[in-house]
């Protein structure tokens, strides 16, 4: 047994340098040696005292710098990278091993070539041959992977590695995303994803496995993928397959809706991707805060202090309908810059919140959140023992104070004064110019059900409920129902215009447009959008225009006729409903007219 003394240190910072420490630390004690570390790559060093050296056989440097050694006079000295600590850890032990017994070299550290190099001649007892040479064989695979640990420092990145020594060994191929402090790095793509024969996600923390759907799946920690990556990806190749999307593209009409809205989703980019990030995050904290609003108005609107209606007024009003514009802004700036716009974009929505600036400042701090975090994060360059400061401290902090500053003394009047203004105007709202909004908001929400207009009329609505205004959004869910209920009716009131896959699919179209799902009309539109969508946006602006006129208020973003059996959810629940069932019935006739005066044959010759 050999008594062995590590030093680590890297430019790169703190990952590199605990992993490779880690690493040596590992390999040393599976082979049967003794082995104290010190990483010298953050903040905190855990150095070596004089006994530890005085009774080291042999020192390893796995450093990508000058590392003071005057310390280790006397001792023989490996020196290698951190990079060929990590990767190749086992032929590192085993050189310095071997150095045990030999006077030791009074020149200048050299870094060790690369594994597929000659090894140094004056390592005695190691060949060129120490090196390990993957096993290639001819059912050679393909993997993707997802490495992630709480901290996002260390572990994420020893296990990647360990990952890619584990695939290579086996003479597989492998992509692992790391998802650590600073955000995702070496990002899956589609292309990626499918064409691996198996997933892997060795993570101590959440990962959403949303788009692995159809693969094969397995699951670890980051502790098992270090201990052995090997095994690990042994054990990927017989996983079961996730559930998902189907394998062989089929499924019907509700497959066809889901693809539809994937690849909406997968259009989307630039601001209008981080804006919608937001609002998806935003969406659950306004359902339950505007229900349970609703819920405590059974027990009257002012309850008093002490009673049960306070106590739900309270969490929701007091509690989750201030998360609204932080979760909004701080999602915003998550989907610009990761893990590290959180903090800042947090941060800046409260103090939108705080200023009276309504959503338009929880979208505005967002995304100076999100740029000023992302700016940080990859211009910023700090000295190799303070980098694995930058996620934790240095981002925070400075995206923080730049976006709280401009707040304060910027944005923050200007911004006000455009939210108490549009509120004004929207509560003095009526008669005409109730209708006209009604009729343009409704329109909006058929014209691509579920692209960039409609989507634009639905965030409008939504952030209104933060200011206490719910007519516009009773407008917008009424009429974002409408259209594929008019043509779950259409296929009813007159079959011969629909062959049989259609009216199959209008029963499934029905239950999404209860469900307020909009784009269960687009199979629909996508085959016949010259006689579909005039008749959707039509029925859609009628249905808002009515709901408007009958002053009917919606406190829930979301919740299709669900919403309608929870007190006081929707204001003039009955007129809401007559809205709802106009607009669908003025659908389904002039989808049915539009087929019978513009026949099949004309409609595609028009096109």
């Amino acid at each position: 047994m050999t008594k062995i003394v590590a030093v680590t240190a890297s430019p790169a910072g703190e990952a590199h340098t605990q992993m490779a420490a880690e690493a040596l630390k590992r390999m040393a004690q599976a082979m049967g040696h003794e082995i104290v570390t010190e990483a010298q790559g953050g903040a905190v060093v855990t150095a070596l005292s004089p006994d530890d050296i005085q009774q080291a056989d042999v020192v390893i440097v796995g450093a990508d710098g000058a590392v003071e050694r005057d310390r280790f006079s006397g001792k023989p000295v490996y020196a290698v990278s951190t990079s060929e600590a990590i990767r190749n850890t086992e032929m590192v032990i085993q050189s310095a091993v071997a150095l045990v017994g030999h006077t030791p070299s009074l020149g200048p550290i050299k870094t060790t070539p690369h594994p597929h190099d000659p090894l140094p001649e004056d390592v005695p007892g190691v060949s060129s041959g120490a090196a390990s040479t993957p096993v290639t064989t001819p059912a050679n695979k393909f993997f993707v992977g997802i490495t992630s640990c709480p901290t996002g420092i260390a572990h994420t990145f020893m296990a990647a590695e360990a990952l890619k020594q584990g695939a290579a060994k086996l003479g597989h191929d492998i992509k692992v995303e790391t998802q650590g402090s600073v955000g995702s790095q070496n990002t899956l793509t589609d292309e990626d994803i499918a064409r691996a024969d198996a997933v892997i996600i060795a993570a101590d923390t959440h990962v959403d496995l949303s788009r692995f759907g159809g693969k094969r799946l397995y699951e670890t920690s980051t502790k098992a993928a270090i201990h052995s990556g090997s095994n690990v990806v042994t054990a990927a190749m017989d996983a079961p397959v996730a559930g998902g999307s189907n394998t062989d593209g089929s499924g019907g009409y509700l497959d066809e809706v889901k693809r539809a809205k994937a690849d909406r989703s997968e259009s989307r980019s630039g601001p209008y991707k981080h804006l919608l990030t937001g609002v998806s995050y935003m969406l659950p904290v306004i359902v339950a805060g505007g229900l349970i609003i609703a819920l405590s108005f059974v027990f009257g609107i002012n309850p008093e202090e002490g009673t049960f209606g306070a106590a739900l007024m309270a969490i929701g009003g007091g509690a989750a309908f201030t998360l609204i514009v932080p979760v909004l802004s701080g999602f915003i700036a998550f989907s610009i810059a990761d893990r590290p716009g959180l903090a800042p974009g947090l941060i800046g929505g409260m103090l939108a919140a705080n200023l009276n600036m309504g959503f338009l400042g929880g979208i505005l701090s967002g995304f100076l959140a999100g740029y000023v975090a992302k700016f940080v994060r990859d211009k910023v360059n700090l000295p190799a023992n303070f980098e694995g400061l930058k996620p934790v401290l240095v981002i925070p902090l400075l995206a923080t104070l730049i976006v709280g500053l401009l707040l304060v003394y910027v944005f923050g009047g200007p911004v006000r004064f455009i939210m108490e203004g549009l509120t004004t105007y929207l509560e003095g709202l009526s008669g005409t110019n109730a209708v006209l909004l009604g009729l343009i908001l409704g329109a909006m929400m058929a014209v691509d059900m579920g692209g960039p207009v409609n989507k634009a009329a639905y965030t409008f609505a939504v952030g209104l409920l933060a200011t206490n205004l719910y007519a516009p959004m009773a407008a917008v869910m009424a009429a974002g129902m409408t259209p594929p209920l008019g043509l779950a009716l259409a296929t009813l009131i007159s079959k011969k215009h629909f062959n049989q896959a259609e009216q199959e699919a209008g029963k499934v179209a029905s239950v999404l447009g209860i469900s307020f799902i909009t784009e269960g009309a687009i199979p629909f539109a996508a085959n016949d959008p010259l006689r579909i969508l005039p008749a959707c946006i039509a029925g859609s602006a009628v249905t808002g225009a009515l709901s408007m006129a009958f002053g009917c208020t919606l406190r829930a973003p979301h919740g299709g006729v669900f919403v309608l059996a929870i007190p006081n959810a929707v204001e003039n629940v009955g007129l809401y409903i007559v809205a709802i069932a106009v607009g669908t019935l003025i659908t389904a006739l002039a989808t049915v007219q539009l087929k019978h005066w513009f026949p099949r044959k004309k409609a595609i010759a028009a096109a």
